[in-house]
């Protein structure tokens, strides 16, 4: 990649500012946990996984900046960072799954000691960084099968190096295919009301030199029913039980349009966008922002005043909706519940061991 979105500078997290682009390529210097935590809700860095890593690094900022050096005094004041964290945006599990990394190294601190505890919260962030990248190769490794030669590939949002540490999900599909000297046309759709399609995917992909398309968001049928998308793939926010994914509004809709034109859905994410606490998407929270994003266009009035409008960030695809779903540990197939399951359990063994065991979902028609 060309651009990082995300870097531990030590005094500071410096994180590429999402809301500038693609008009310019502005980085962003935050100096403390609370401007970490803006930078999350007001979107100047987005992307479940990149999310996750901003709250870690905005923890350890945290850490290395508080002055007590008494273990209770210290824990508390990181604490209350952690609790900030969590209170960003609700939806993607990644965030509540690298804070709770975070908390679990700072209840070491009174066998630590403080100076201890700040250089294990800052290796953990880093760690959650490296292994993001690390995974989301991996993705684009057992992804770039499903992409023939002269395949077209629609994509949603964004879920590319932008919105991870680096590579990406959905679009790290699309690089290793790309590395592995396959010929393909990439359709991104603009995704309102944010246009992180329009915005960032596409960006990304002419930064890559990746032949790609933009469409409008209600150009997705024509394009299916002309012959012209012969795969899906998407990234994930948060991943149910039973495979039932939330990903950012509009994706439920492809889903829908893909499964009527027979085409396939993939679903590419870490597993630690896997909710398994979850039965179901309906016990997914989702977020809903201000409506001024729907009524308004880069800051610009586009509806008249006093109009309603709602805003959900993100709607639920239902599992019956999805061919598989990427991981860093291959691609889980139907059903979903008991596949999910599967790969925990073999990953917990493997951690008990010390051992590689590689995972292979068998292909079912069941949910």
């Amino acid at each position: 990649m060309k651009f990082k979105t995300i870097e531990w500078k030590g005094d500071r997290v410096r994180m590429l500012d999402q809301r500038k682009l693609p008009q310019e390529v502005q980085y962003l210097d935050c100096r403390n946990a609370s401007s970490v935590a803006q930078a999350i809700r007001t979107m100047a860095i987005r992307g479940a996984p990149a999310i996750g890593v901003a709250a870690a690094m905005g923890i350890a900022l945290a850490a290395t900046k508080t002055r007590s050096s008494h273990p209770r005094a210290f824990a508390e004041a990181v604490a209350k960072v952690c609790r900030e964290m969590r209170e960003t945006r609700p939806t993607a599990v990644n965030l509540f799954w690298a804070v709770d990394r975070m908390e679990k190294v700072l209840e070491r601190v009174e066998s630590d000691g403080v100076e201890e505890a700040k250089k294990r919260l800052v290796r953990e962030a880093l760690q959650i960084l490296e292994t993001d990248i690390e995974v989301n190769h991996r993705i684009g490794k057992h992804g770039k099968k499903l992409i023939k030669a002269g395949d077209g590939v629609l994509t949603h949002c964004n879920a590319g190096a932008l919105a991870t540490g680096g590579f990406g999900t959905a679009l790290g599909v699309i690089y290793a295919a790309r590395d592995e000297g396959k010929q393909f046309q990439v359709f991104v759709d603009e995704t309102r009301p944010m246009l992180q399609g329009c915005r960032l995917t596409a960006w990304e992909l002419v930064q890559e030199k990746i032949p790609a398309t933009l469409i409008t968001d209600n150009m997705a049928g024509v394009l299916m029913r002309k012959g012209l998308i012969d795969l899906v793939v998407v990234g994930a926010d948060r991943i149910a039980g039973n495979g039932d994914t939330a990903n950012k509004i509009g994706t439920y809709g492809l889903a829908v349009l893909a499964k009527s034109h027979g085409i396939p859905f993939y679903v590419a994410a870490p597993t630690s966008t896997l909710d398994l606490s979850l039965v179901s998407g309906e016990e997914i929270p989702i977020e809903e922002r201000s409506v001024a994003e729907v009524t308004h266009f880069c800051g610009t009035p586009i509806a008249p005043k006093g109009v309603k409008a709602f805003n959900p960030a993100f709607d639920v695809t239902p599992h019956s909706l999805i061919h598989g779903i990427i991981t860093e540990k291959g691609i889980i197939r139907k059903p979903f519940r008991k596949n999910l399951r599967k790969m925990f359990a073999i990953s917990n063994l493997r951690r008990e061991r010390f051992q590689t065991v590689p995972y292979r979902a068998r292909d079912s028609e069941e949910d």
